[in-house]
């Protein structure tokens, strides 16, 4: 039996065909190439190039890769472009999730991981945030992907189905053997944009807000080292495989970082200081959201082994200039 990734050439989702490749799985992705790279995606592993809101194509990718689960994440996933444009983000995330999802259930898929947010709780609280917290969105990326979790919900209430949503805190570093990283052109994650803002692929940089009310007037984030998440889904796809219940969990650390902690924290791994300007809020940003991870990690026994800001910016440092080098050949 084969894995379905959708978004596998992407940044997580490339992550996460190497971990099933490490761990002896099957995985086929499908990509849209919208934000992914074929060159993420190891040649041994079947790549079909198509949305996967088209209902057809997945449906016959199903059958003809003998696939017996899914982990979903392709979307959209920038903030302030989903209040720009929130239809974008209601057909790429929640429409095309339904058509997936239809896919799976037509088939006999009855395995799935959904790539969901901590946008869905909106501006915590309380914090750190659990995973039965008020759910109160603010942008409509949160929305369209709480639209896709309450989906989830009433199709494996409705068939054969079962299902873990990971929701996201901030998702960031690189592959700690430089396989495989983000290579997103404008990308608006912050440790990325430090990171090429350092290299001097960018002039300068901006810190969204500084009167929100915490520490030191940033927003605070809980950083995730890539690898720890993917290794999340991993452990998940294992749990839904021996009879495990559906189920939502946070996947953060339980520990935050503000802006200019993680512009420090870049400035001090590289050794090089660079330019950062101060800018108006965002919409929809929130001041602080840090996740309460006890859930994950009892229902999983997963335990992290990058939970430390200098190895996430050290790695994801590294894997920017092996995009530079790369972009020279």
């Amino acid at each position: 039996m084969a894995v379905l990734v959708t978004g596998g050439a992407g940044y997580i989702g490339s992550h996460m065909v190497r971990s099933l490749l490490d761990a002896g799985e099957t995985p086929v992705v499908v990509d849209n190439f919208s934000t992914g790279f074929d060159w993420l995606v190891p040649e041994e592993v079947p790549l079909v190039t198509a949305d996967v809101g088209d209902l057809a194509t997945i449906e016959a990718v199903i059958e003809a890769h003998g696939i017996d689960a899914v982990i979903h994440f392709a979307g959209s996933i920038i903030v302030p472009e989903s209040v720009a444009d929130p239809l974008k983000y209601y057909r790429n995330n929640t429409a095309a999730s339904r058509s997936l999802i239809e896919a799976c259930v037509n088939k006999g898929v009855g395995t799935f991981i959904f790539s969901s947010t901590a946008a869905v709780y909106g501006d915590p609280v309380s914090v750190p945030v659990d995973e039965d917290a008020p759910l109160a969105p603010l942008s409509p990326y949160g929305t369209s992907k709480l639209m896709t979790e309450l989906m989830l919900r009433d199709v494996a209430a409705a068939h054969a189905f079962r299902y873990t949503a990971l929701r996201y805190f901030n998702v960031a570093g690189a592959d700690p053997e430089g396989r495989t990283g983000q290579a997103t052109k404008n990308a608006t994650h912050l440790i990325k944009v430090a990171c090429e803002t350092a290299l001097g692929k960018r002039d300068e940089m901006a810190i969204f807000g500084t009167d929100y009310a915490t520490p030191d007037g940033t927003g605070v984030r809980d950083y995730i080292h890539v690898s720890d998440l993917v290794e999340a889904h991993r452990l998940a796809l294992s749990r839904l495989r021996t009879g495990g219940d559906s189920l939502v969990m946070n996947c953060g650390y339980g520990e935050g970082y503000s802006v200019r902690q993680v512009i420090d924290a870049v400035k001090a791994v590289s050794g090089i200081d660079f330019a950062v300007r101060i800018a108006p809020r965002r919409a929809g940003d929130s001041p602080r959201v840090v996740a309460a991870s006890e859930r994950v990690r009892r229902e999983l026994g997963w335990v992290p082994h990058h939970d430390d800001l200098e190895t996430i910016v050290r790695h994801a440092l590294a894997w920017e200039q092996s995009l530079t080098a790369r972009n020279r050949l």
